[in-house]
């Protein structure tokens, strides 16, 4: 059996490399999950599209991740940590580079899909590895390490796509992000230390097990239910204030629009910090000012200034980050057997509300504008502090 005091001690150096790599697995990943949003309008114009089927060049991802990541959980707890991550960062590489040769929108949307099936094996599988290598003082910071590496690529790769988009075109733009891509898979290949203390998996009966166990864990299902509420606040009003920004009396054009992504980095800068925050407080806590941060931050969007609005869609994406990493903590923590199905479950939960959230808030915003999406979100998080508030208590504070 590998030496746990021994991991329980590396020299400050490893793990500061360690960070560095699980971050740029984060990186890596979500580079590519919301990049289409930004050339969408060229992408429009080229294929005569509709803002619904454009749309789908988006949701077709989202799904897909949705759909895979249960599953891709029992792939990995029977084949390996790092063997998986690495592959679903090459096969990801694939479909990117395809696209800019696609002659017709349903092809790319199926590309874009393909696309989503190899990203739970980066997304799911980063999870359970951090669980299994490294000691509980560091799961937090590991954890928020991750989610700090997807806040950035996700916001570089609606910045890269939409800027190259601009000079060379979406297909341009695609190709670019593919020799992205394909280069972070050889470095995170090269990088990625191998799983010392994984044990294989491969009784599917045992993982059928494994799952009704999990669905039997109160915290975990908890975790589960604040990561929908929490994609679902974040797609919602991302999506939704670029509408009510393009409109009166503020007419932004789409490159300032595409600017507003921008406050995505005060999410990268404080969502590491947050492992800090976990360690002290505790998870309940840390989530429900997060919470408090977020719901604020969305009623300043309320307001008629632009500077405002800004700082209010920082608060509002900060929280939802931090939010985002502590559950992510809560999963790695809590659960012991079966790690990877855990977090495929949570994905899968997680993105479900992304989708609902793209449908929900837009109705809402269509019965009442920027107000009613406002109020659809207000509500969606407010749920999500009612079953955190009472799902992550201790045992011992269930009797208070």
């Amino acid at each position: 059996m590998p030496d746990i005091s021994a991991r329980q001690h590396l020299p400050e150096e490893g793990k500061q490399a360690s960070k560095f790599i699980i971050w740029l697995i984060g990186f890596f990943a979500f580079v590519n999950v919301y990049s289409m949003q930004s050339v969408l309008p060229l992408v429009m114009q080229e294929f005569g599209a509709t803002p619904v089927q454009a749309g789908y060049t988006v949701g077709a991802t989202v799904l897909a991740v949705a759909l895979v990541s249960p599953f891709m959980g029992m792939i990995s707890d029977a084949l390996g940590r790092k063997v998986l991550i690495c592959f679903s960062l090459f096969a990801l590489s694939v479909p990117t580079a395809l696209i800019p040769a696609a002659g017709s929108l349903p092809l790319i949307i199926a590309l874009r899909f393909l696309q989503g099936l190899a990203i739970p094996g980066i997304v799911v599988v980063i999870i359970a590895y951090i669980s299994d290598e490294f000691d509980a003082t560091s799961i937090a910071r590991m954890t928020t390490t991750y989610v700090g590496g997807t806040v950035i690529g996700g916001f570089s790769g609606r910045f890269l796509t939409g800027h190259i988009g601009d000079l060379f075109g979406w297909r341009g733009a695609f190709t670019t992000l593919a020799a992205l891509t394909l280069a972070g898979a050889v470095l995170v290949a090269w990088l990625l230390p191998p799983s010392r203390r994984f044990v294989a998996n491969r009784n599917v009966g045992s993982a059928l097990r494994i799952l009704r166990s999990h669905l039997r864990q109160p915290r975990l299902l908890v975790a589960c239910a604040v990561g929908f509420c929490i994609l679902f606040s974040l797609v919602g009003s991302f999506t939704y204030i670029n509408l009510h920004l393009a409109g009166a009396p503020f007419h932004f054009s789409a490159a300032a629009l595409a600017n507003v992504f921008a406050v995505y980095l005060a999410g990268g800068i404080v969502t590491p910090l947050s492992g800090r925050l976990i360690v002290w407080l505790g998870a309940r806590r840390v989530i429900m000012a997060a919470l408090a941060f977020s719901a604020a931050g969305l009623l300043l969007t309320l307001a008629p200034s632009v500077p405002v609005i800004i700082v209010g869609l920082i608060l509002c994406s900060s929280g939802v980050f931090i939010c985002q990493s502590t559950s992510f903590s809560i999963i790695a923590t809590t659960v012991v057997e079966g790690r990877s199905l855990a977090a495929g479950l949570y994905n899968m939960t997680y993105y479900a509300g992304g989708a609902a959230g793209s449908v929900a808030v837009g109705l809402a915003y269509e019965e009442g504008g920027w107000s009613g999406s406002v109020v659809a979100i207000f509500i969606v998080q407010l749920m999500a502090a009612v079953i955190a508030y009472f799902g992550f208590r201790q045992p011992n504070e269930a009797s208070r």
